[in-house]
């Protein structure tokens, strides 16, 4: 089916997660630079989006005018977006040995569409193994900080968009599924304090970066 395997996936796989305004967009450049240093070819990428039609699909996704789209529809687009991401820019890279670092994945949708949107995790695992096969992250930095302060944050830097419109109410579910991921994956999913200062921030993903490559050989 054209999966990615053990033995063709020669690059690893990093995820940034967290609520609007947990600074992962400021992070994603610290993780770039630490595995740069190592001589690691890295590609940057995001999600939705990531490819010229997941891009599109994006752009469907966090337009206002889209308020009252169903949870059901959200989450087929977004997994629409992913399949075109893993095809045309993550599983070529993963397969060339380049390291690929993504601005969300998957853990997105079990916060947003099921923690946030009622989405039954269920009905998500079948999506995650249709569009991914055995693709995961191998590594996955989670930026976590309350609601009001990720919100606080986001407001600052522009006009909201269709999700960043939601109430704080669904952000404190969102965060709260995202917490419940790292107690699930507790060997992949690193948590990060993102209400601390930036350079504390910082030193804490370079911290994990660190680890990570030790474990890996690296």
């Amino acid at each position: 089916m054209g999966y990615l395997n053990s033995y063709e996936k020669k690059g690893k796989f990093i995820t940034l997660e967290g609520i609007e305004g947990a600074g992962k967009t400021t992070q994603l450049t610290v993780v770039r630079h630490c595995l740069e240093e190592q001589g690691i070819a890295v590609l940057i990428t995001r999600e939705p989006g990531g490819s010229p039609v997941g891009e599109r699909i994006r752009e469907l996704l966090l337009d206002p005018a889209g308020q009252g789209m169903t949870a059901t529809t959200e989450t087929l687009l977004l997994f629409a977006a992913r399949a075109e991401h893993i095809a045309h820019r993550i599983r070529p890279a993963l397969e060339q040995g380049t390291w690929v670092l993504c601005d969300r994945f998957t853990d997105a949708t079990y916060a947003y569409q099921g923690g946030g949107r009622g989405v039954a995790p269920e009905r998500i695992a079948v999506l995650e193994d249709y569009v991914q096969g055995p693709l995961r992250p191998d590594l996955t930095l989670l930026f976590d900080l309350p609601a009001a302060s990720g919100l606080a944050r986001a407001g600052r830097r522009s006009e909201p968009d269709r999700f960043e419109s939601e109430a704080e109410r669904f952000f404190e579910d969102v965060r709260a599924r995202y917490l419940a991921l790292a107690e699930l994956y507790p060997q992949r999913v690193r948590l990060i304090d993102a209400e601390a200062p930036v350079e504390q921030v910082s030193a804490q993903v370079r911290k994990q970066i660190t680890a990570f490559l030790a474990g890996v050989g690296r």
